[in-house]
C-alpha cells in the first residue's frame, strides 16, 4: 500500500532506528574512551578565555528537537532516505573517530544553578568529557541546515540561519568542545552530504578504476600532495593543523583522478559545484583558480576559431558574455557567468578526455551553434576545450581529420596544447560517432 503525501510512517521507521543507535554508539565511544589509562586533549590556550555562557546550553540541547523534526519535513520519500543515510553516515564516522583518535575536554566547566544548571545536569548524565574530534553536534548541524533551509524562505529562513550560528556557538560557550572539534566537524558534515547528493548517484557508485598512465601519476602528485599536508599538520601542531583541510581536498582530487573521475567535483547542471564539493575541496579550487588566471593573464579573452565558435578560458562572472550559448568541459571550476544557454560536459583537468566526452562536447557545441556563436571554455582554453572544438571541426566538416583540426586551431590559438593521445582521443571521437549517426538536435 503506498503512502500519499508525506513518509510519515517512514520516517517514524527511521527514527525509531537512528534515534538509539545514536545514543548506544555514542554512549559505546564515551565508556571505552573512559576505560583508557590517558585520553590526550588538543587545546589551543586561547580557549581558556572564550567566555562561559550558561544559556547557551538551551540552543546546545535544541539540536535534538530538530534532529527529530527533520524526518517530518522531508516531503517524498527519496528525500527522507537520502537524509537518513546521511544521518547515519555522519554517525558512523563520528564514532569511527572517537574510537580511533580519543580526546578529552580539558578545561573545568564554572558551577551553574537554576533551570540551566539542570540542563547540564542532565546532559552530563549521559555525556562523559570524551567524543570530542569530530564535534557530533557540529556534524548534525551541517547535515540538518542543509535538509532545513532547502525548505523555508524568508524570515523563516534567516531564523534559522540565527539559531543555527547560536547552536554551533554553544560548543564552546556551554565549554562542551575544544576549537579543533568545531572545523573537524565541518569537514565530516559536508562529507556526509557529498557522500549522499540531492542529485545523482553517491561519488563512490561513480568508480572505475583509471586506466591511462598520466591519470595514475597525477592521483599519486596529488596523494603525495595530502601526505605531504598531513604530515606538516601532525609534525608542527597548533595552527598548522589547517594543513588537514588541504589534505583532504588533495586527497579527494587524488581519487578522482584514481577511479572516482568528475562525480568529485559534483558540477550541477547551472555550471555550480555543489556546496559540499565547493566546501571540502576549496583549497584545491582556489589554487586551481589561481592556476588558470596566471597562466591565461596575457590572453584572457576567447578566441574565434572558425564560424561563430569561440575558444577561452573559464570566464568571470562579471565578465559579459557576446555570445548566446556557453559549452564548459571544465569539471573542477563553477561557471558563474550568465549565458541564455549553458551546457556541461565535465572533463578532468590534464588527463586525456574520453572519446565519448569529446563526443557529447562535439554535439553540445553543433547544437549551441544553429543559436549562433559558442563559447567552449575550460580552465585554460589550451587543452580540454581545444580537443572538444578539435572534434566539433571533424564532425562539421571544417576538417577532414584530426590532424587537419588541430592545424587549424593552431592557426589562430597557437597556445592550444594538443599530444598525440588528444589526437587518438579525437579520432576515436569521430569513428563513435560515425558509428552513432548525426547528432540529434533539440528541438
Amino acid at each position: 500500500m503506498t503512502e500519499l503525501g508525506r513518509p510519515w510512517r517512514r520516517a517514524l521507521l527511521w527514527l525509531a532506528l537512528l534515534g538509539p543507535f545514536f545514543f548506544l554508539s555514542y554512549g559505546m565511544a564515551n565508556l571505552l574512551a573512559e576505560r583508557l589509562p590517558f585520553v590526550p586533549s588538543v587545546v589551543f590556550g586561547w580557549e581558556a578565555k572564550i567566555p562561559f555562557q550558561a544559556w547557551t546550553i538551551v540552543p546546545y540541547w535544541s539540536i535534538d528537537l530538530f534532529y527529530v523534526a527533520s524526518f517530518f519535513i522531508c516531503t517524498q520519500r527519496a528525500e527522507l532516505d537520502m537524509h537518513a543515510r546521511r544521518l547515519l553516515t555522519a554517525q558512523l564516522l563520528s564514532v569511527a573517530c572517537f574510537l580511533l583518535w580519543p580526546l578529552r575536554f580539558s578545561l573545568e566547566r564554572p558551577e551553574t544553578g537554576g533551570v540551566f544548571g539542570w540542563l547540564f545536569d542532565v546532559l552530563l548524565g549521559f555525556d562523559k568529557p570524551f567524543n570530542q574530534a569530530p564535534s557530533l553536534h557540529i556534524v548534525l548541524l551541517v547535515v540538518l541546515w542543509v535538509r532545513y533551509q532547502q525548505h523555508l524562505q524568508g524570515l523563516w529562513r534567516t531564523a534559522l540561519h540565527v539559531w543555527f550560528a547560536l547552536i554551533g556557538l554553544s560548543v564552546l560557550t556551554t565549554w562542551q568542545h575544544h576549537f579543533i572539534d568545531v572545523p573537524t566537524g565541518v569537514a565530516v558534515g559536508w562529507l556526509c552530504v557529498w557522500l549522499w547528493p540531492a542529485q545523482g548517484p553517491s561519488p563512490p557508485r561513480h568508480w572505475q578504476w583509471a586506466r591511462e598512465p598520466a591519470r595514475w601519476t597525477l592521483a599519486g602528485l596529488y596523494a603525495a600532495g595530502s601526505a605531504g599536508c598531513a604530515v606538516l599538520a601532525w609534525v608542527f601542531g597548533g595552527w598548522a593543523l589547517w594543513l588537514c583541510w588541504p589534505a583532504l581536498s588533495l586527497l579527494l582530487v587524488a581519487l578522482a583522478y584514481a577511479g572516482l573521475g568528475t562525480a568529485v567535483f559534483q558540477k550541477q547542471e547551472d555550471g555550480r559545484l555543489s556546496m559540499a564539493a565547493s566546501w571540502l575541496l576549496a583549497p584545491y579550487l582556489l589554487a586551481a583558480w589561481a592556476n588558470s588566471r596566471w597562466w591565461t593573464r596575457r590572453a584572457p579573452h576567447p578566441q574565434l576559431v572558425i564560424d561563430g565558435v569561440w575558444l577561452g578560458r573559464m570566464p568571470d562572472a562579471s565578465a559579459p558574455l557576446q555570445v548566446p550559448t556557453v559549452v564548459d568541459v571544465c569539471a573542477e571550476l563553477p561557471f558563474r557567468g550568465r549565458a541564455r544557454h549553458y551546457r556541461h560536459v565535465p572533463m578532468l583537468d590534464l588527463a586525456t578526455p574520453t572519446p565519448e566526452s569529446l563526443r557529447r562536447a562535439a554535439e553540445a557545441i553543433a547544437h549551441g551553434h544553429r543559436r549562433g556563436a559558442v563559447l567552449v571554455c575550460c580552465a585554460l582554453g589550451y587543452s580540454r576545450s581545444a580537443a572538444a572544438v578539435a572534434t566539433w571541426l571533424c564532425h562539421s566538416g571544417h576538417a577532414d581529420s584530426a590532424d587537419a583540426a588541430i592545424t587549424l586551431l593552431a592557426q589562430d590559438c597557437p597556445w592550444v596544447a594538443l599530444k598525440a593521445r588528444h589526437r587518438r582521443a579525437i579520432e576515436q571521437a569521430v569513428q563513435l560517432q560515425a558509428t552513432n549517426g548525426p547528432f540529434k538536435v533539440n528541438a
